[in-house]
């Protein structure tokens, strides 16, 4: 029957019910293999691809996301200005991955940016008519009101980091912490005392994590932590200028820098250059992200790597999965997922 076109005996369509009797199993778990849902063994998914492809069976996608209220689309919202997403190597890492994993699904993915007020109410008179089953959120700042949004209008959604410890809502996150600590004692470990950190943007909750795995790691290696020499940028290279800039003015006998991202790490870069500090000889260098930047940096520059592509996999997993059992967790009895993924310091000749 594999032959006949996806039409069954008379030549009409084969139905779902058709394909779970076949394959063995109920129709719930044929449409959560369909629709893509990571909630399904191996075994099962391998039962009912087998079915499908047996008798030939070609979805109905319309009617299926009519019956089920569905839309097959998922937004990808991130409010920053368009600027700095095509700027900063984590996004285009982030959405390879969110890509990826929707490829063999039948979702579709909008990129949505909120950078403005105009551009967020617009986002949120879209969202209220529940044009999307789903939505990633990406670089969300503590005060972002579009989390509680999303509760509000019980659209199922998944951020790239929680805003705070006690975020309600399903995140991904890479260790900041960790890889912050990680980063320091190296520093640390190659004899650098005057240690400075370029950090991110503060009311970004990754940002103040790797300022607490700075200050940790130096208290426990018995140095004092002096604040002058944490300075705040934006996470961008004029935000890296601008604070290696005010570090040198208060430190001039710094002797290590860790930057909060890479692209901080190239600003702060050019302003030790203009400066006559040589990298790593007067002052060793260490970004965060590793991306691409941090490969082709004269001299390559030591950076902290966290998985991004993998950040964004595991958000799909995630989203797919609240979509699937669209009830509140709190009525689910259980806890809302929060995932850490590893990070890790890859050395090179900056430090």
């Amino acid at each position: 029957m594999a032959g006949n076109g996806g039409r069954g005996r008379g030549g009409r369509r084969p139905t779902l019910e058709e394909v779970a009797a076949r394959a063995g199993v109920g129709r719930g778990t044929v449409s959560r293999v369909i629709n893509g849902s990571p909630r399904v063994s191996d075994a099962t998914r391998a039962a009912v691809e087998a079915a499908v492809a047996e008798l030939g069976y070609v979805p109905n996608t319309a009617a299926r996301a009519l019956a089920a209220n569905r839309t097959d689309a998922i937004a990808l919202v991130v409010p920053e200005p368009e600027t700095r997403f095509f700027a900063e190597p984590y996004f285009s890492d982030m959405l390879r991955g969110v890509g990826a994993e929707l490829s063999d699904t039948e979702m579709q993915l909008l990129l949505i940016f909120a950078g403005s007020d105009r551009e967020r109410q617009r986002l949120a008179q879209y969202l209220a008519a529940h044009r999307v089953d789903g939505v990633l959120l990406v670089s969300v700042h503590a005060d972002d009101p579009l989390p509680d949004l999303l509760a509000q209008l019980e659209i199922p959604a998944v951020i790239s980091g929680p805003r705070s410890a006690a975020e309600s809502l399903p995140s991904v996150d890479s260790d900041n912490y960790g890889g912050a600590r990680s980063a320091v004692e190296h520093l640390l470990g190659r004899g650098r005392r005057r240690i400075a950190h370029i950090a991110g943007r503060l009311d970004v909750y990754g940002a103040q994590r790797r300022v607490d795995g700075y200050r940790d790691a130096l208290r426990d290696a018995g140095h004092p932590v002096d604040e002058l020499l944490i300075v705040p940028g934006d996470f961008t290279d004029e935000g890296g200028r601008r604070a290696m800039t005010t570090l040198l003015s208060r430190h001039p006998d710094l002797d290590a820098v860790f930057a909060g991202s890479d692209v901080m790490a190239a600003g702060a870069r050019q302003v030790l250059r203009e400066a006559g500090r040589r990298i790593p000889d007067d002052v060793a260098l260490v970004g965060y992200d590793d991306s691409a930047i941090a490969r082709h940096m004269d001299p390559p520059l030591t950076s902290v790597r966290q998985p991004i592509e993998e950040m964004g996999r595991a958000m799909i997993d995630l989203l797919l999965t609240e979509i699937a059992d669209r009830r509140p967790a709190a009525s689910r009895g259980v806890d809302r997922h929060q995932a850490v993924l590893p990070t890790e310091l890859v050395v090179r000749a900056s430090s």
